[in-house]
Formats: C-alpha cells, sequence, structure tokens
C-alpha cells in the first residue's frame, strides 16, 4: 500500500464514483451493482457473465443477472456527467487530451441480434489481408494520460448504426463529452484549448468545422497521398503577380504530401532524440487547408464552402520499436501560427492516442467486453456501460493497490501498475468502498419451461445491415429524389 493520504484520497472518489454509479443504475440496480463488482474481483479474465454469479461479491443467482442485462435500465446522461466530474488526466502543459477511436464488438455468429454491421477487422485468424465480419462497431471517447502508459479514463461509448455519418456522429459525441467536462468544472476561460486526437480514419477538417463554436482544437492523421492548398495570396502580391487583373483566387498552390518539390521551406522545424523512435524530425506548415468541392460530405452544404486552415505537420522518425522501417506520419491541427514547442507538443499527444488501443485490449481480454452472447443491442449498450463503471473503478483504485505480482513477474512501483495488476488486489480493496447495493431478498425460483416442450416463438433472424451509401455528386442525389417521388 501507499501512504496513508493516497489511500483515503482513492477510496473517498471511488466511493463517490460507486454512490453516483447506483444513482443512475434505474432499473435493476442491485443485480447491475454487483455485476460490476463481480467484474472487478474475479482472479482472472472473464469468460462469461455467468460465471460471475459464482463469487461471493455477486449474491444472486445467474437468473437475476440475465434479467439484469436485458430488462434493466442505465440513465446514459446521468453516468456520462458522473464520469467528467472525476479527476481527469492532463498532457504535460495541463491541458485535456481527449483520443477518438472506433473497436468492434464481433458477432459473426448470431443471426438473431438486429443493427449489425460489416465491422473492418485487419489479419483476424491469422490472414494478412482485411476481413469484414459481421458485429456491433462502438466509437469510444477517452482522456489520456502524459507519458507512456496503458492507463485512460474513458468517457463515453456510442454504438454506431447503418445510418450513422461518422463524422456528425463524432462530432456530436465530442461536442456532449466537451460539454460535461466544462459543466464538472475540468476547464474554465482561459485554459489551453481541449486537444482531440483522431486517426486516418476521420475527416480532420470537418470535424473541425462541425466543432466550431467549441473550445477544441483537432489534431487528426492524414493519408499519404492527400492533396492540400496553401494560402491565398494577399491583394498585394496577387497585384504584383497579375498586373493584368482578375479575380483572386481562394486558394494557394497545390500542396502535395507525395511530392516533396511542393512543400518549400516550412514555417517551423524541430528535431527531439528520444528512446523508442530515435532521432524525430518534425517539419509544420502554417496556414494548410483541403479544397472543398460539393460532392460527398459538403453536398448538402448551403452557401460559399468554408476554408478550413489548419497548420500541417511532418514526422518523420530514424526507427520504430519493432525494427520495421518508418514511414513518415502527416498530421493537421485545426490550430495556426504554431512555435515549435507546439508543434512538438502536437505529435507526441498523437503518439499517446495509441494507448487508448492498450484500454480496448484490457476491456476485451481481461474485463471481456466483446464475452457475452447478448442478444439485443441495448442489452449490449448496458453491458459496455458496466466494463467503463469496472475500467474506471480499477483507476481511481491505482493509487492504493499493492503489487500482487506472480513469481515470474518483475516488480512494478505502485504508480506504475497495469489495469490487469490493479484488478487482481481489488478484492482487498473492495471493504474499504462504499457498497450501496442491497442485500438480495430470499426466493423460490419458478418451475420453468416444461421438459420436453417446444419453443413456438422462435426468434427473429436479421441480417447483417450495410452502411448507408450516401449520393457522391448533386446529380447523383437529384436522380435519387426523382426515383423516390
Amino acid at each position: 500500500m501507499l501512504d496513508q493520504d493516497a489511500r483515503r484520497n482513492a477510496f473517498d472518489f471511488t466511493s463517490h464514483f460507486r454512490e453516483d454509479l447506483y444513482a443512475c443504475l434505474t432499473r435493476r440496480g442491485d443485480t447491475l451493482f454487483e455485476l460490476v463488482d463481480a467484474l472487478l474481483c474475479g482472479n482472472g479474465p472473464v469468460t462469461s457473465p455467468v460465471d460471475l454469479t459464482l463469487l461471493a461479491e455477486h449474491r444472486r443467482g445467474h437468473g437475476a443477472l440475465y434479467d439484469a442485462l436485458n430488462c434493466g435500465r442505465i440513465d446514459a446522461a446521468g453516468l456520462r456527467r458522473a464520469l467528467a466530474v472525476l479527476p481527469q488526466p492532463k498532457a504535460a502543459d495541463d491541458r485535456l487530451v481527449l483520443a477518438v477511436d472506433v473497436t468492434n464488438w464481433l458477432r459473426p455468429d448470431a443471426p438473431c441480434s438486429p443493427e449489425r454491421l460489416f465491422c473492418h477487422v485487419y489479419g483476424r485468424s491469422g490472414r494478412s489481408s482485411d476481413q469484414f465480419i459481421p458485429g456491433w462497431p462502438y466509437s469510444f471517447v477517452a482522456a489520456l494520460e502524459s507519458g507512456r502508459t496503458s492507463w485512460c479514463q474513458v468517457l463515453d461509448a456510442v454504438r454506431l448504426g447503418p445510418d450513422d455519418d461518422i463524422a456528425e456522429v463524432t462530432a456530436a459525441q465530442v461536442r456532449r463529452v466537451v460539454a460535461d467536462l466544462i459543466d464538472g468544472g475540468q476547464w474554465e476561460p482561459g485554459d489551453p484549448d481541449v486537444l482531440v486526437v483522431f486517426d486516418a480514419g476521420y475527416d480532420a477538417p470537418r470535424l473541425a468545422y462541425l466543432l466550431a463554436g467549441l473550445p477544441v482544437e483537432v489534431l487528426g492523421r492524414m493519408r499519404t497521398d492527400r492533396v492540400m492548398r496553401r494560402p491565398a495570396p494577399t491583394l498585394k502580391e496577387y497585384a504584383a503577380a497579375y498586373p493584368q487583373g482578375g479575380r483572386p483566387p481562394k486558394h494557394g498552390k497545390e500542396f502535395r504530401f507525395a511530392k516533396p518539390d511542393t512543400w518549400g521551406e516550412p514555417d517551423a522545424a524541430t528535431v527531439q532524440v528520444t528512446d523508442r523512435y530515435g532521432t524525430a524530425h518534425a517539419m509544420a506548415w502554417d496556414r494548410i487547408h483541403p479544397r472543398l468541392t460539393t460532392r460527398s460530405a459538403w453536398i448538402d452544404h448551403t452557401g460559399e464552402l468554408p476554408v478550413i486552415e489548419g497548420t500541417l505537420i511532418r514526422l518523420q522518425v530514424d526507427h520504430l520499436p519493432g525494427g520495421q522501417d518508418p514511414l513518415p506520419v502527416w498530421l493537421w491541427s485545426s490550430k495556426t501560427g504554431m512555435s515549435s514547442g507546439d508543434v512538438d507538443l502536437r505529435w507526441q499527444a498523437f503518439l499517446r492516442r495509441f494507448d487508448l488501443e492498450h484500454t480496448f485490449r484490457m476491456i476485451k481480454q481481461t474485463l471481456g467486453w466483446t464475452r457475452p452472447k447478448l442478444r439485443s443491442p441495448e442489452a449490449a449498450d448496458r453491458w459496455t456501460w458496466l466494463v467503463i463503471a469496472a475500467h474506471t473503478q480499477l483507476r481511481l483504485t491505482r493509487e492504493a493497490a499493492a503489487d500482487l505480482r506472480r513469481p515470474w513477474e518483475k516488480p512494478i512501483e505502485p504508480a506504475r501498475l497495469s489495469p490487469a495488476r490493479v484488478r487482481r488486489g481489488f478484492r482487498n480493496l473492495r471493504p474499504h468502498l462504499h457498497c450501496p447495493a442491497r442485500a438480495p431478498k430470499p426466493s423460490t425460483p419458478g418451475p420453468g419451461k416444461p421438459g420436453g416442450s417446444k419453443n413456438r416463438h422462435p426468434a427473429t433472424r436479421h441480417d447483417v445491415g450495410k452502411t448507408t451509401s450516401r449520393p457522391e455528386t448533386i446529380a447523383e442525389r437529384n436522380r435519387l429524389k426523382a426515383h423516390k417521388g
């Protein structure tokens, strides 16, 4: 154990969160709360929810567990607010850094489960090619810590549907999380903008446009084949270049990522020596923006298309930890006028985004997020929030946990324990925490289904849904409207 002050603070924060969690379990709350405790007190990875009913922390039967998952109710909005008021990790410059990513709950053998989509996975079952497996995709938002760690604070999770526009759903999710953080006192006027980090699967300029009006800065990875534009020349520069006159251009010259002769001199350049990647060279160009057209996502935009300027960063390192040859990484930030220190902070924050992958692996392999064979997506949403609540309690109690290591494991400082190693000792910490769940009432199980009777209400089978295709051009949109009319 650590010193008494650290233990006391950890127990206080965790007990208050457990009270808020219990208040958000508005139906079958006692069973759902004890299910979270059973998740935390298991001796090994969770392989099935029904096995959790055999633990002493879960005082109810397996029938109550499935009834709670299928018919319970969780106030997701209240739980989001309870997560937002907790002590949040901060980056090196004392700013909030949020990471957004999608991970899949694969359900290829569940034809009776509705609202499944084809999820993109990499190299499953030892194959090197990409595959599309039926499942439920979930979008997670988490607050990142500074430095190399496997911890982060999950703040929200949303299941994506076939009709959802990824950018619009993500923007609404981030807007809701940032509003909860502001209401919870995590951000005040005068603080640095909240940095939101995305991977290459997101359209960073469009997200910056959708999140306008919030104190956020969007940082996203760009594909290496992109073509963007430099800022438009000033009227004086244009008059000197074209004395015959004409309409001033809206965009500057092309900036092709694959053609160095179009880059020009960077506005900022830094060199950093790292332990894992060797020497890191970063170059930044200010006021780089995409040239938007009335196609695809901007097809319904009314008025003149915006010019979304930002800072383009190119990062090149000597080597990767696995020994592979590194490729350059292109990043785009919605902030302009960066200094060399600001550029280093951005690419270092992007590297911290991969800490969210450790959280995905932990909740899947240790907490068993994708293990239950639940039929309805609503039950999957309830189980997802219970797993998030369990992971949050591990983060809150890590300052009070002892290192119960295996004989073959190396000792680790208490502050550097991984979530799985904190979970080993949670059963010893639980007696010091508040437990609002009530004791179960004695009851007699019903007779159940008579033996040999046939099922007269077979479950409905659902086809795997496909993501709704949207028109790419105005002509295609008009043809679809005429066909429907």
